[in-house]
């Protein structure tokens, strides 16, 4: 029986560890910038396409299944997979078509600084990357070898002070999903609340916004997430279960929208 206790109390220790890391990962308090970019939403409200609860709402639902979150949740879910392995090249190349399948500067740009934000962020508070120790050491000689290496090499040819000390050019960098996927595998964070908490958080970074945008109310915004939970769901299962080959995206007016907003007069947000 001690024994048994000893057991369960290591796993259930594991599992909070694990849960406590995703929830500091995905928070908004960790230092990405997702905040300052709208993601095309600002273009959007800006030309009346986006003005209430409803459009809002769908917006989102179709980024997250159709646009940006269809194709970071594949990224996520290779890039989880393939650091699971100890796979630096297929890591690595998990990393590069997610960056490649973003449809406008603005959008690269905006995947691009939150990964290397995400990664000075790691490096600074959490330490060295996991996949960087013995354990994982075909991973720790490729491309992308974890959080340090990313943040010092990886990353470094896009930043004209080394590391993670400049910003991203557009269409350069990283791709966030990937690295939150790499980071989330060595954590010890399961694919399936991985994806949901990546998931979760780019609709909430929306609904806020809208927040801020005044289309929606708090409560209003609430109410959107409610309603998004069940959407999320199903694409966490879509991406379990789709084809790799299956990759990319079909939101043609959120990318007309980030065309717009790179010339809109006034503007709030990065996006």
């Amino acid at each position: 029986m001690p024994a048994l206790i000893t057991l369960l109390a290591t796993v259930m220790s594991t599992d909070v560890v694990a849960l406590y890391k995703l929830l500091a990962w995905a928070s908004p308090a960790f230092p990405t910038g997702g905040f300052s970019y709208s993601h095309g939403l600002e273009a959007a409200a800006a030309d009346g396409a986006v003005h209430d609860r409803a459009t809002l709402e769908t917006w989102i639902a179709a980024t997250i299944a159709l646009g940006s979150g269809r194709i970071d949740s594949d990224t996520l879910r290779d890039a989880w997979r393939a650091a699971e392995a100890g796979d630096g090249r297929a890591l690595a190349e998990a990393d590069r078509r997610g960056v490649a399948h973003r449809p406008t500067a603005e959008l690269a740009l905006e995947s691009a600084q939150q990964a290397a934000a995400f990664a000075a962020a790691y490096e600074a508070a959490w330490g060295p990357h996991p996949a960087t120790a013995e354990a994982s050491a075909t991973l720790s000689r490729r491309p992308v070898e974890g959080l340090r290496a990313s943040a010092q090499n990886y990353l470094s040819r896009n930043s004209g002070q080394g590391g993670c000390a400049g910003s991203p050019q557009a269409g350069e960098g990283n791709c966030h999903a990937a690295v939150f996927g790499a980071a989330a595998a060595c954590g010890g964070i399961s694919l399936e609340a991985a994806l949901t908490a990546y998931l979760q958080a780019f609709a909430a970074n929306l609904m806020s916004t809208g927040l801020r945008l005044g289309i929606v109310g708090q409560s209003d915004g609430q109410r959107i997430l409610a309603a998004l939970e069940p959407m999320v769901a199903a694409a966490v299962v879509a991406s379990l279960v789709r084809n790799p080959e299956d990759f990319g995206s079909a939101t043609f007016a959120l990318d007309l929208a980030s065309m717009a907003h790179e010339t809109l007069y006034t503007r709030l947000f990065r996006s």
